[in-house]
């Protein structure tokens, strides 16, 4: 695992060249505030990636009717569907890192604006949606992946899940002191789960071929230091392509830019910035002349694989461009896990 031998490359975009990214999502908003994929439906924790991306961007507009549509949506339960289409919902399934995931969203919001009032405001949204993921806790304090339609949960835990959830948990923890609402449950849940995922991979579902099991313990903060920096070279051989990105998957040619962004983020994380840039440069192929990106290149066959340019996609450019160059306050979200507020 090498870097330019000539030091830190330089982030290939620039501050406006990002802020067309973020603009690019912006003008697939609906009317009611929700991000959709390219298919049209809507899951929780996309939708909220990209407005933690308008909000990197200076967006301010489309970022809080992003968040006001989280609050008008949100199940009694504090859950919310897995999928929407057009206001209907299409699979009411629930996933757990999908609702935790608004905790992380709101302490961006509040890092990124310093607004107290709206971080108060998701309060109560964030704490139904940990209430709610907490229901889901095995013995050992994984966090089971869903809830069915039925409301019978499901059998196991995920890795990347998990490791998510973590960073769910801490930033709701330090959304609830701002409330001066204390959750020290939350936090002792955090610790055990962070405990899991460093330590106890038997604790989960096996999806080694996914990336995301790879770097995501580091994204999410349960493992940092050397431990971080020996498992990212651990899986460096295995799902990077030079020049190209990350593997979705292990075994299949294709990169993804998601996962590149986010691989960029984990590195950057981990104090591993010369990394963070290389990989970052490496998602530029991606880009589309109007600020958009196509989701993924199947090298193999030379074409964009699946031929769509995605929101949640934009969305990691975005948050991989402010983690290295700077742009927001919530550009150390992923280093500094729920402990910097604004300042």
């Amino acid at each position: 695992m090498t870097a330019d031998p000539a030091g830190a490359p330089e982030v290939t975009l620039s501050e406006t060249e990002v802020r067309a990214t973020g603009e690019s999502i912006a003008r697939v908003q609906e009317p009611s505030g929700a991000i959709a994929w390219p298919d049209g439906h809507v899951d929780v924790w996309d939708h909220i990636e990209c407005a933690m991306a308008l909000s990197a961007c200076g967006l301010r507009g489309p970022a809080r009717r992003a968040y006001a549509w989280l609050r008008a949506t949100q199940r009694a339960d504090g859950s919310w569907p897995r999928a929407t289409v057009a206001g209907l919902v299409r699979d009411p399934a629930a996933e757990s890192h999908h609702a935790a995931y608004v905790a992380v969203g709101a302490w961006h919001e509040y890092l990124v604006t310093g607004d107290e009032s709206h971080a108060l405001t998701m309060w109560p949204t964030v704490r139904r949606a940990i209430g709610w993921t907490l229901g889901l806790c095995g013995p050992r304090g994984e966090i089971f992946w869903e809830r069915d339609a039925a409301g019978a949960a499901g059998t196991y835990a995920l890795l990347s899940g998990c490791s998510s959830i973590h960073q769910s948990l801490r930033c709701a923890v330090a959304l609830g002191k701002l409330a001066d609402d204390p959750q020290p449950d939350w936090e002792l849940a955090a610790d055990r789960l962070a405990r899991l995922v460093a330590i106890h991979p038997e604790a989960f579902a096996d999806k080694g071929r996914f990336a995301m099991d790879w770097y995501y313990p580091v994204l999410g903060g349960a493992i940092r230091g050397a431990d971080a920096v020996a498992r990212l070279a651990a899986g460096w051989d295995t799902f990077i392509v030079p020049g190209l990105g990350v593997r979705c998957v292990s075994d299949e040619p294709w990169v993804t830019g998601a996962e590149t962004c986010e691989l960029a983020l984990a590195l950057a994380a981990c104090g591993m910035r010369a990394e963070a840039a290389t990989v970052f440069g490496a998602a530029q192929h991606l880009r589309h002349p109007d600020g958009s990106y196509w989701t993924g290149w199947q090298y193999a066959n030379r074409a964009h694989f699946p031929a769509e340019r995605s929101s949640w996609t934009a969305a990691a450019v975005v948050l991989a461009a402010d983690a290295l160059l700077g742009l927001s306050g919530g550009a150390g979200i992923f280093r500094h896990i729920g402990l910097a507020g604004p300042g």
